[in-house]
Protein backbone atom coordinates (compact mmCIF):
# COMPACT_ATOMS: atom_id res chain seq x y z
CA UNK A 1 0.00 0.00 0.00
CA UNK A 2 1.57 3.46 -1.14
CA UNK A 3 2.04 6.41 1.86
CA UNK A 4 -0.90 7.85 2.65
CA UNK A 5 -0.53 11.67 0.81
CA UNK A 6 -3.04 13.27 3.38
CA UNK A 7 -3.42 13.06 7.31
CA UNK A 8 -7.13 13.42 8.87
CA UNK A 9 -7.25 14.65 12.15
CA UNK A 10 -10.24 16.22 14.72
CA UNK A 11 -9.13 17.28 17.97
CA UNK A 12 -11.36 19.36 20.52
CA UNK A 13 -9.59 22.05 23.12
CA UNK A 14 -11.95 23.29 25.73
CA UNK A 15 -10.49 26.86 27.61
CA UNK A 16 -12.37 28.80 30.36
CA UNK A 17 -12.23 32.15 30.40
CA UNK A 18 -13.67 34.65 33.07
CA UNK A 19 -15.69 36.88 31.27
CA UNK A 20 -18.66 36.61 29.45
CA UNK A 21 -20.03 35.33 26.08
CA UNK A 22 -20.19 38.71 24.83
CA UNK A 23 -17.04 39.64 25.88
CA UNK A 24 -15.17 36.76 23.98
CA UNK A 25 -16.95 36.78 21.14
CA UNK A 26 -15.92 40.41 20.36
CA UNK A 27 -12.26 38.92 20.54
CA UNK A 28 -13.33 37.41 17.35
CA UNK A 29 -15.64 40.07 16.15
CA UNK A 30 -13.45 43.33 16.25
CA UNK A 31 -10.60 43.02 14.25
CA UNK A 32 -8.07 44.78 16.16
CA UNK A 33 -8.84 42.32 19.15
CA UNK A 34 -8.28 39.41 16.66
CA UNK A 35 -5.27 41.05 15.15
CA UNK A 36 -4.09 41.22 18.76
CA UNK A 37 -4.03 37.62 19.95
CA UNK A 38 -4.71 35.80 16.53
CA UNK A 39 -2.09 37.44 14.42
CA UNK A 40 0.63 39.28 16.16
CA UNK A 41 3.12 37.32 17.63
CA UNK A 42 7.04 37.32 18.35
CA UNK A 43 7.73 34.49 15.98
CA UNK A 44 7.18 36.71 12.70
CA UNK A 45 5.94 39.85 10.76
CA UNK A 46 2.46 39.98 9.98
CA UNK A 47 2.69 41.32 5.78
CA UNK A 48 -1.31 41.29 5.76
CA UNK A 49 -4.00 41.33 8.03
CA UNK A 50 -7.51 41.19 6.53
CA UNK A 51 -10.70 39.98 8.48
CA UNK A 52 -14.22 40.21 7.34
CA UNK A 53 -16.30 39.27 10.24
CA UNK A 54 -19.92 38.05 8.68
CA UNK A 55 -21.14 34.71 6.82
CA UNK A 56 -19.22 34.87 3.54
CA UNK A 57 -16.51 37.04 4.75
CA UNK A 58 -12.90 35.97 4.40
CA UNK A 59 -10.20 35.99 6.73
CA UNK A 60 -6.33 36.25 5.66
CA UNK A 61 -3.13 36.26 7.60
CA UNK A 62 0.45 37.09 5.73
CA UNK A 63 3.08 36.06 8.14
CA UNK A 64 6.61 36.37 7.19
CA UNK A 65 8.38 33.83 9.54
CA UNK A 66 11.58 34.75 11.31
CA UNK A 67 14.40 33.36 12.88
CA UNK A 68 12.75 31.71 16.42
CA UNK A 69 11.09 29.49 13.45
CA UNK A 70 12.70 26.59 10.99
CA UNK A 71 11.44 28.32 8.13
CA UNK A 72 13.03 31.66 8.72
CA UNK A 73 12.24 34.11 5.86
CA UNK A 74 9.15 32.07 4.36
CA UNK A 75 5.47 33.24 4.05
CA UNK A 76 2.96 31.49 5.86
CA UNK A 77 -0.85 31.82 4.68
CA UNK A 78 -4.07 31.46 6.28
CA UNK A 79 -7.07 32.36 4.93
CA UNK A 80 -11.01 31.20 5.17
CA UNK A 81 -13.82 32.05 5.09
CA UNK A 82 -16.89 32.41 7.35
CA UNK A 83 -19.42 29.40 7.01
CA UNK A 84 -21.59 30.57 10.16
CA UNK A 85 -21.87 33.33 13.30
CA UNK A 86 -24.78 33.44 15.71
CA UNK A 87 -23.53 35.92 17.76
CA UNK A 88 -22.44 35.42 21.62
CA UNK A 89 -22.56 31.89 20.79
CA UNK A 90 -20.85 29.92 17.73
CA UNK A 91 -18.28 30.69 15.04
CA UNK A 92 -17.56 28.54 12.42
CA UNK A 93 -14.99 28.94 10.09
CA UNK A 94 -13.81 26.86 6.52
CA UNK A 95 -9.93 27.41 6.35
CA UNK A 96 -6.50 26.39 4.25
CA UNK A 97 -2.65 27.45 4.90
CA UNK A 98 0.29 27.85 2.83
CA UNK A 99 4.16 27.39 3.69
CA UNK A 100 5.67 29.41 0.84
CA UNK A 101 3.89 28.33 -2.08
CA UNK A 102 3.03 24.54 -0.57
CA UNK A 103 -0.46 24.02 0.13
CA UNK A 104 -0.37 22.37 3.75
CA UNK A 105 -4.13 22.10 5.38
CA UNK A 106 -7.72 22.65 4.89
CA UNK A 107 -9.75 22.86 8.14
CA UNK A 108 -13.26 22.92 9.82
CA UNK A 109 -12.90 25.30 12.94
CA UNK A 110 -15.83 25.19 15.19
CA UNK A 111 -15.99 27.72 17.82
CA UNK A 112 -18.34 27.47 20.52
CA UNK A 113 -19.16 29.59 23.50
CA UNK A 114 -21.16 28.65 26.84
CA UNK A 115 -22.21 31.06 29.21
CA UNK A 116 -21.29 30.06 32.73
CA UNK A 117 -21.40 31.24 36.47
CA UNK A 118 -17.87 32.12 36.33
CA UNK A 119 -17.64 33.84 32.56
CA UNK A 120 -17.40 31.50 29.58
CA UNK A 121 -16.87 28.08 28.46
CA UNK A 122 -15.09 27.98 24.88
CA UNK A 123 -15.14 25.00 23.00
CA UNK A 124 -13.00 24.72 19.99
CA UNK A 125 -13.29 21.74 17.36
CA UNK A 126 -10.74 21.20 14.90
CA UNK A 127 -11.00 19.05 12.30
CA UNK A 128 -8.76 18.75 9.47
CA UNK A 129 -6.79 17.61 6.62
CA UNK A 130 -2.90 17.94 6.50
CA UNK A 131 -1.44 17.13 3.23
CA UNK A 132 2.07 15.85 2.10
CA UNK A 133 4.82 17.77 4.40
CA UNK A 134 2.59 19.67 6.80
CA UNK A 135 2.80 20.50 10.20
CA UNK A 136 0.67 18.02 11.10
CA UNK A 137 -2.23 18.04 13.86
CA UNK A 138 0.21 17.76 17.18
CA UNK A 139 1.79 21.38 16.03
CA UNK A 140 -1.74 22.54 14.73
CA UNK A 141 -3.22 21.75 18.36
CA UNK A 142 -0.28 22.90 19.91
CA UNK A 143 -0.81 26.46 17.74
CA UNK A 144 -4.37 26.63 18.94
CA UNK A 145 -3.61 26.21 22.49
CA UNK A 146 -1.09 29.12 22.06
CA UNK A 147 -3.96 31.19 20.94
CA UNK A 148 -6.09 30.28 23.01
CA UNK A 149 -3.16 31.83 25.81
CA UNK A 150 -3.21 35.05 23.81
CA UNK A 151 -6.86 35.12 24.04
CA UNK A 152 -6.41 35.19 27.28
CA UNK A 153 -4.08 38.20 27.71
CA UNK A 154 -6.20 39.89 25.58
CA UNK A 155 -9.37 39.92 27.53
CA UNK A 156 -7.47 40.14 30.54
CA UNK A 157 -6.57 43.90 28.92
Amino acid sequence: MAEQSVIHNTFVIERSYPKSPEVVFSAFSDAAKRRRWFADSDTNEVEAFESDFRVGGTDRVLYRLNEKTPFKGVLLTNEGTYQNIVPDKCVVMASRMTLGDKRISASLVTIELLPTDKGTDLICTHQGAFFEGADGPQMREAGWRRLFENLAKELAR
